[in-house]
């Protein structure tokens, strides 16, 4: 129907465990939050009547459909980006292109491989939505506004994902690009819903932004607006208008795909003079018919490596494209932004510590930072697995396993660089911090805290992402695993905040309800990390972790437990990163793919 690309994508899907195994975890994953939420409401106050279950039905509602959404988005585009990435990793980009498959062929097929897995898990948690409808508090007509939004949102961060990666040649740059426009995408919504940019009124944000959109769709006040139907109609045309966006990257990427590809670093040079570079090989040179082409190329003297190699190709050489300065450059634009927000906050008084502290749990200030700081630990996270795909994809590692390199000099070379390369997305979180001391929205001893656990953080998800590099052979799965494991880490936390704040009166006794979320926390985290190369360390790690973090989830809402907050996170991440850490310094231990199996193809 689209192309022989998908038609493959629809018959090897099934085949593979993951398909099955995937729908059914996001799907326990809703219900799960419904179960815990239940048990958190029947131990504070007994339910008596209907409308006991409908404010519950609201609440949940409130709760699921916001998460499902922000899920779906980023395995969307996190699956768009890979699936074109990989071909490109492979070099097998340039053989489609030689086929007779037309543009929209490739690229359909392409974009509708990284669907299917979204909209698998979208399908999957769909009973588990219209089940909310049961409790009552929510119509039908809200569900299916809720649906909508959300798969026009899904086939948007898709396409976006496929564009950017059809566009940028390196996997990183694919990966950071996207990101920074999802970050942009809706975080533009909530500026123009905040008011912060006057020339559009705030209603015009649920109109772009699904995630606008679907808060907005949640509201249980019956308005007189709402009951003639216009939040339905709203719904309809926030659907739509996002549904748009993504037929439209969808177009630019056929129209483009043999304009940016092949990249111009893979085309042939049709010139002798353009021989310059040091990377030509001297063969291709024969065919120069002037001296000074000769001489051109061998100009540049040689250069001293390092002592350790691997760091000195990280920090001196452009190993992950020159293009990367303009996504350094897109994320301290969004830092400045960010830093712009956090600017009016302090000048109005919100973001200050002596009007808040008796009067939120949760400052102001960390509705901006907070966002930014998961977005920055991402994006190091994405360059630390593709500092090690990159070198399989490419060929290299084999050669790196049977020169002198030590295991410790690739694994600090690797850590050392992957944060000097992402040194932006290390030191603006800091300056931030400092902005708002500087201020009075910190204290000193809490900037001290916070400065050291945003330090011990990087670490972790740079070892994170470089250890689910090593132990798993496929590009797309390292990459999945690492990026899906950083935002479902940070994603659960959020949502295990949000559901104590309802429910505040009572973090006493929210430790059984948890159990289901914190026992499953341990259990992905372990078949994401250990299940591939099991060890005492991570096995202990993986099933602490969780429970470590609802208790400084918990003693942070309690407030003047700084001191505990602090240890616990600092020792609970180093203790995880020492047992990535400690065995890959002794041996390598990679996956090298030599017995692949059906389902990691």
């Amino acid at each position: 129907m689209i192309g022989p690309i998908f038609q493959r994508e629809t018959a090897t899907l099934p085949r593979r465990s993951r398909h099955y195994v995937s729908r059914v975890v996001f799907a326990l994953m809703t219900f799960g939050i419904i179960c815990t939420t239940w048990l958190l409401l029947a131990g504070i106050q007994p339910v008596q009547n209907p409308g006991d279950l409908a404010r519950f039905g609201v609440l949940i509602f409130q709760l699921i459909a916001p998460f499902q959404l922000l899920v779906l988005m980023f395995t969307a585009a996190l699956a768009g980006t890979t699936a074109v990435s990989h071909e490109k990793d492979k070099q097998t980009i340039i053989l489609l292109l030689m086929t007779s498959l037309t543009n929209a062929e490739v690229v359909l097929g392409k974009v509708g491989a990284g669907l299917l897995a979204s909209f698998n898990a979208f399908f999957a948690s769909l009973p588990v939505l219209f089940m909310v409808l049961l409790l009552g508090g929510v119509s039908v007509e809200q569900v299916v506004a809720c649906s909508w939004v959300t798969a026009a949102a899904l086939f948007a961060s898709a396409t976006l994902g496929a564009t950017i990666a059809f566009w940028r040649e390196k996997t990183f740059q694919a990966l950071a690009v996207t990101a920074l426009l999802l970050a942009f995408w809706l975080g533009l919504g909530e500026l123009v819903a905040s008011g912060w940019i006057s020339v559009l009124p705030a209603r015009f944000a649920m109109l772009f932004s699904p995630l606008r959109a679907v808060l907005d769709i949640c509201q249980p006040v019956a308005t007189q607006a709402i009951l003639e139907g216009a939040n339905w109609n709203n719904a309809w045309w926030s659907g739509g208008v996002i549904l748009g966006l993504g037929v439209l990257w969808l177009f630019i990427s056929i129209v483009m795909l043999r304009v940016w590809n092949p990249s111009r670093e893979r085309r042939p040079v049709s010139h002798a003079s353009e021989f310059s570079e040091p990377d030509v090989a001297p063969e291709f040179l024969q065919g120069a018919t002037t001296e000074r082409v000769v001489k051109a190329w061998k100009s540049r003297a040689p250069r001293t490596v390092w002592n350790n190699p691997i760091l000195w190709r990280e920090m001196k050489t452009w190993a992950y494209g020159r293009k990367i300065v303009f996504v350094k450059a897109a994320y301290l634009l969004f830092a400045v932004v960010i830093g712009m927000g956090l600017y009016r906050m302090v000048d109005s008084g919100a973001a200050l510590v002596s009007t808040t502290y008796q009067e939120e749990l949760v400052p102001a200030s960390v509705s901006l930072l907070a966002p930014f700081f998961v977005l920055s630990l991402i994006l190091v996270n994405a360059l630390a697995v593709n500092s090690i795909t990159n070198e399989r994809d490419g060929g290299a590692l084999d050669l790196l396993l049977v020169t002198e390199i030590t295991p410790a000099n690739f694994l600090l070379g690797k850590m050392v660089g992957v944060l000097y390369v992402t040194r932006e997305m290390v030191l603006a979180p800091l300056a931030l911090c400092l902005f708002l001391w500087s201020q009075g929205g910190l204290t000193t001893e809490n900037l001290l805290f916070t400065v050291v656990t945003l330090l011990v953080m990087n670490i972790f998800v740079a070892m994170l992402g470089i250890h689910c590099g090593m132990i798993y052979s496929q590009s797309r799965v390292a990459i999945g695993t690492s990026l899906g494991t950083v935002f479902f880490l940070f994603l659960g936390i959020a949502v295990c905040m949000l559901i104590m704040l309802m429910f505040r009166g009572s973090f006493g006794r929210q430790l059984a309800p948890f159990l289901f979320i914190i026992l499953g926390g341990g259990t992905g985290l372990y078949l994401a990390l250990g299940s591939r190369n099991p060890s005492p360390a991570i096995t202990l790690s993986s099933f602490l972790l969780p429970f470590l973090t609802f208790f400084a989830i918990t003693s942070f809402l309690l407030r003047d437990q700084e001191m505990t907050v602090f240890l616990t996170v600092a020792i609970s991440y180093a203790f995880a990163t020492a047992a990535m850490m400690v065995p890959a310094l002794s041996e390598f231990d990679f996956a090298l793919g030599r017995a692949r199996t059906l389902d990691e193809e």
